[in-house]
């Protein structure tokens, strides 16, 4: 199957939901060890902000042409400032909660030589009452989209999934999830989830051999209702698990400079996809496609639709 056209894609639009983050990068210079402790001083020489969590996921949906809204929470702080700055400039329509008591979560990484030397983390969890009131504009906005896309990081956003999840599915929209935890009762009902291979490994537990690993997530998609279970599995690829049987799709050659955001790529790819009219079959080679291409980026990135194509 082809890559839908640009015209096609123009006209896809994709409500993404879930934890918006700040990526913030410290890029220097290492070149020598501390006096202090035998840790390496980084003389930082250029700051970077990128979106990330479901914001890198929105991203990625608009660099391939598609449209984009993003539905999340963020605090009353300098980092949602900033997280509000980079989506007005995205091309992204952002509809943001404002929480007095959030701690905007920002993951700061400081890197040296194109290394990542440490990574800190800043969040704490949104109150309920500010998740309550996005769950209704999330059903204004519903019947404006073609797919939706739950972006779980865990940090509280997707209280009300499954509620939402039943929403979508009323008005006849795929619903695909990129599922945090070890409890997936909530997403029940979803047409796809996409975990990796150890957060399905800490759902259903350890696989002896393929057999035994399409047996475990066979049984995990029908107990969920999925219409499809796709494992991302790194450097073996992903697999699709869905009533046909499965699909593996070997990853492509290329070298892996950094697998930051690599599945966000990956599921934002197939929501847009699927939203302008693919099947789950068709659209899965172009978005291990886009996974590859992706991996051979520093940090959160995104693909296009040139790059896919080419």
């Amino acid at each position: 199957m082809s890559l839908p056209d640009q015209e096609r894609l123009r006209l896809t639009c994709v409500l993404v939901v879930g934890d918006v983050m700040l990526d913030r990068y410290w890029h220097g210079v290492v070149d020598r060890i501390s006096p202090e402790a035998p840790v390496p001083v980084v003389h930082v020489q250029r700051e970077e902000d990128r979106l990330g969590g479901c914001g890198n996921v929105a991203h990625n949906v608009v660099s391939l042409g598609a449209q984009a809204s993003l539905l999340s929470v963020v605090g009353t702080d300098a980092t949602g400032d900033r997280l509000h700055d980079l989506l007005s400039h995205s091309g992204i329509r952002a509809e943001l909660g404002r929480d007095p008591q959030l701690s905007t979560t920002m993951k700061l990484r400081i890197i040296g030589r194109q290394q990542q030397l440490l990574r800190a983390d800043f969040e704490n969890q949104p109150n309920h009452e500010v998740l309550a009131s996005l769950t209704h504009r999330y059903g204004q906005l519903l019947s404006n989209h073609h797919s939706v896309l739950f972006s779980d990081y865990g940090k509280g956003g997707l209280t009300h999934v499954a509620e939402m999840i039943g929403q979508a599915r009323e008005l006849g929209l795929p619903v695909l999830i990129d599922p945090k935890g070890s409890d997936y009762s909530r997403y029940v009902g979803a047409a796809v989830i996409t975990p990796n291979r150890a957060e399905l490994r800490e759902v259903v537990g350890a696989w002896r051999s393929e057999s035994h690993l399409e047996q475990l997530a066979q049984s995990l998609r029908r107990e969920l209702g999925l219409a499809g279970l796709l494992v991302t599995r790194s450097e073996e690829g992903m697999t699709l698990f869905d009533d046909a049987g499965s699909m593996h799709m070997g990853a492509q050659a290329r070298e892996v400079f950094d697998v930051t955001g690599a599945g966000d790529t990956v599921i934002a790819t197939l929501a847009t996809l699927l939203g302008s009219g693919l099947t789950l079959r068709d659209a899965l080679p172009w978005a291990n496609k886009a996974g590859g291409i992706v991996v051979g980026k520093f940090g959160t990135a995104s693909v296009t639709w040139a790059e896919l194509s080419a």
